[in-house]
Formats: structure tokens, C-alpha cells, sequence
């Protein structure tokens, strides 16, 4: 492991940028561990990043930044017990074919399969779920590194608190260097998408999350169209997309004519009430069945940089009502799609599900659009609900307002206290969520 020195690095949205004292690519535990003491006599603080995927500076490295691209092995898979232990810088993508492979996979995921597993987790990365909650809630045990420089192992039988503190930590506890995952028997979702009205949505918001396994829904701004989906498990066997059907959809419509539209919007911002419009009525109905990673990720190619709260779930209709009333009042013109997703409750301390079924709201914007003005109006109404901004994902949020609003964040401050007394794992993100 020979460090680089004052090696530039950004987030994939472009939003993010650090220029570290030292870059380091760790190939197991005890490189971590080495280069954390290296980091500690140095009096230098450390950070692990992912691929970049997350809009807050939660990987904005000051001191040395941790590349996890030589931690990507499988260290075992027990096809019996589900159990799946991997290194931290696996990316899920990879992750995903190793269980298929193996006739098994994750109950539940997010809309894209490009961070790694370490990443993914510590963010409290979630998808949407009638029954089967985010990633926080698939973990057996964690291996991290701790601060002085120890490898300690954690689980809900040793070390709980950790364990539970941990699963979503922002990496301010310690350096996650594996994950044992508990997974599931493979299985096939059948997907049916449809357009449909605001009002109608809305009405049948419970209907819908009663009666699948997974729901979610997007709303164009500006007009009355959504997009609705409902992915439910399937005895098989699968009946794919077409190669060419997935392309044309997926690919060349969701990808690169949304780009164009994207940029257009951006130079032309007047024009996207009617872009809208138009890309709304072009919705299709479709279904199909696949391996279920398969029906829970697509490609993603256009940046953009996005915001989400998760709030209580009986607060979603009020909310987007309120939401949309916005803007009529405001003057913003927004390109992309409101996403809407719904999650049981965790028990993870930091998930934004902890204790509370819930719903998330998630607003976007094109990557070279101005965001602040927007996601603030958006933020002062969901925050006004006691919502719970995604870890990852912009927001403005302190240590004031979530203790207020998470009911471990005070057993999580105290032991981030025991743990790292010197915040040897701090950047200025982590300063703003926890304090000093």
C-alpha cells in the first residue's frame, strides 16, 4: 500500500471535492488498521470513501482518504443460512451476480447498484418496501477499524450497541471493512408500471402500499402525470424485457433523450412546464419479471444532485398536497420527477426509519441547475413534520435539530465520544450532523 499525495477527488454529481493529504488503497483489515495509526501519529484524520454516489461531503477526505478498491473479496457464503460476508468496497453490482450466482439475494435494494456495500450501508441507503425494510436491516455483523488502530467484529450478540450504532454510521465510529449479510433464497419480481393521475395516486397511496410488496411512484412537476410501480414476487419464470425493449426504455429514453431534455431545461428553463408536459403523456404501461436486482436497479446516467426526508408515514398525503401547492407559489421550474417511496420501521439507531414507518420524499435537480432555493422551500416543509434527511443526500440539517428528531442520536453522539474521543474519522460533514 504506497499512499499518493494530494491526489484530487470528487463525488459522481460533481458537488464534492477534496484534495487530501494522502490517498491510500488498503488491500485487507490490517492495511486499514496501519494506515489509521499512520494517520493517528501523523494527526491527520481519515475517511473511506465509496464511488462518490452520495451529494453530501460525507466522503470529503482532509487528512487521508481510503480507497476501497482493493477491499473486494467474498470471504464466505453459507448458502444455508443465507449468511454472506464481504469486503467493504464490493460494489453491489458485483455483489448482486455473486449471489445470483449462489441462488441467493438481497430482500430488499435502492434504485442503482453502483456503490459499494460499505457505502451503501453507512448512508442507510433504502429502497422501497411494504415489508421487507433498506440495507440496515440486512446486516448479521460488521468487522470495522476502530480509531486506536483495533479490529473489532459486532453483531446484535457481541457488542450490540456498536452493532446498532453502526450499521449506519457515516464511518464516524470506525472504518467498515466487512459486512455478513443476511440474505435471501433468489426469487422473481414481476414489475407492472402505469401511468396515472395526481388525484388518483393519492387516493389509492394506501391501496396501493397494502396491496404490494413494493411501491413507489414519481410525479412530474408541473403537470397532473405519475408514474406508478408495483413489484411483486413471482413464482417464475422470468419474462424479461426484450433486449431492444429495455433499450429503447431504459437506456435510450430514461438516459440519453432525458439528458437532452435536461439540458435544454437548463438552458431554457421557461420551457419545462411544457417539456413536462409532453414527457408525462409519453409514459407507457409495461410489465415484466426478472431476477428481482434486476426489476429494483437501472442504469442512472444523467447527474443531477438530489435531496430526501423521510417522514412519518401517515404525514405522506398532507405533505405532497402542501408540496405541490408550493409550486404554485413559487417560481421554480424543475425537470425531474418527485420520487415518493415508502419503508417499515428499523432499528438501526441512524436509519431514517428508525421506530417509525415511513415515507421519503426525494427531489432533484439537474446537475448544473441551482438547487439551494428549492430544496430549502422543500426541506422548511418536511422538516416542519419532524422529517429525517437521507445521509447521503442534501440537506442543511445539525446536530440540534436530529437529536430532536432521532431518539438514539445522543447514545450515538456518547458513543462516538468513547470511540473516537480525538475524531480521527471527522470531516466538516460529519462536524455538521454530530457536532465537534
Amino acid at each position: 500500500m504506497s499512499p499518493v499525495t494530494h491526489q484530487k477527488w470528487q463525488n459522481w454529481a460533481g458537488n464534492q471535492q477534496a484534495t487530501p493529504h494522502r490517498v491510500a488503497t488498503p488491500g485487507s483489515a490490517a492495511e486499514v488498521a496501519a494506515a489509521v495509526r499512520s494517520a493517528a501519529s501523523d494527526g491527520l484524520t481519515v475517511r473511506m470513501t465509496g464511488t462518490g454516489h452520495s451529494f453530501t461531503g460525507a466522503a470529503v477526505a482532509e487528512g487521508v482518504l481510503l480507497r476501497p478498491d482493493a477491499l473486494t473479496a467474498v470471504r464466505s457464503v453459507d448458502t444455508a443460512t443465507g449468511l454472506v460476508t464481504v469486503e467493504a468496497g464490493l460494489p453491489l453490482h458485483a455483489f448482486n451476480r455473486v449471489l445470483a450466482e449462489h441462488g441467493l439475494a438481497l430482500a430488499n435494494m435502492g434504485d442503482i447498484q453502483e456503490q459499494t456495500v460499505a457505502g451503501a450501508l453507512q448512508t442507510a441507503t433504502h429502497g422501497t418496501g411494504r415489508d421487507a425494510a433498506g440495507l440496515a436491516s440486512q446486516v448479521a455483523a460488521l468487522e470495522l477499524v476502530l480509531a486506536d488502530g483495533s479490529t473489532v467484529t459486532c453483531s446484535p450478540d457481541e457488542r450490540p450497541e456498536l452493532f446498532d450504532a453502526a450499521r449506519a454510521g457515516l464511518g464516524a465510529l470506525g472504518v467498515v471493512t466487512a459486512i455478513t449479510w443476511k440474505t435471501v433464497p433468489a426469487f422473481v419480481l414481476r414489475a407492472q408500471e402505469e401511468p396515472m393521475k395526481w388525484d388518483e395516486v393519492l387516493a389509492r397511496v394506501d391501496e396501493f402500499d397494502d396491496a404490494n410488496e413494493h411501491f413507489e411512484f414519481y410525479w412530474f412537476p408541473h403537470t397532473e402525470g405519475c408514474l406508478t410501480k408495483r413489484n411483486n414476487r413471482v413464482e417464475g419464470p422470468a419474462e424479461p424485457l426484450s433486449k431492444f425493449k429495455y433499450w429503447m426504455d431504459d437506456e435510450f429514453l430514461s438516459n440519453k433523450v432525458f439528458g437532452a431534455v435536461n439540458r435544454l431545461t437548463h438552458l431554457a428553463p421557461a420551457t419545462t412546464p411544457f417539456v413536462n408536459g409532453i414527457s408525462a403523456k409519453a409514459l407507457g404501461a409495461r410489465t415484466y419479471s426478472d431476477t428481482s436486482y434486476k426489476v429494483f436497479t437501472s442504469p442512472r446516467t444523467v447527474r443531477f444532485k438530489e435531496q430526501e426526508y423521510a417522514i412519518p408515514r401517515e404525514e405522506l398525503v398532507p405533505a405532497l398536497r402542501e408540496l405541490r401547492s408550493l409550486f404554485a407559489r413559487k417560481d421554480w421550474r424543475i425537470s425531474f420527477p418527485i420520487e415518493v417511496r415508502l419503508l417499515p420501521q428499523e432499528d438501526a439507531w441512524l436509519s431514517m426509519a428508525h421506530g417509525r414507518r415511513s415515507a421519503f420524499i426525494a427531489v432533484h435537480v439537474y446537475y448544473k441547475d441551482r438547487h439551494q432555493e428549492y430544496f430549502r422551500g422543500v426541506e422548511d416543509l418536511l422538516t416542519a413534520l419532524d422529517g429525517r434527511p437521507h445521509w447521503g443526500k442534501l440537506h442543511t440539517r445539525d446536530a440540534t435539530y436530529l437529536e430532536k428528531v432521532y431518539p438514539r442520536f445522543t447514545d450515538f453522539q456518547r458513543l462516538r465520544d468513547e470511540l473516537d474521543p480525538d475524531r480521527r474519522f471527522a470531516n466538516p460533514y460529519t462536524r455538521q450532523v454530530f457536532g465537534d
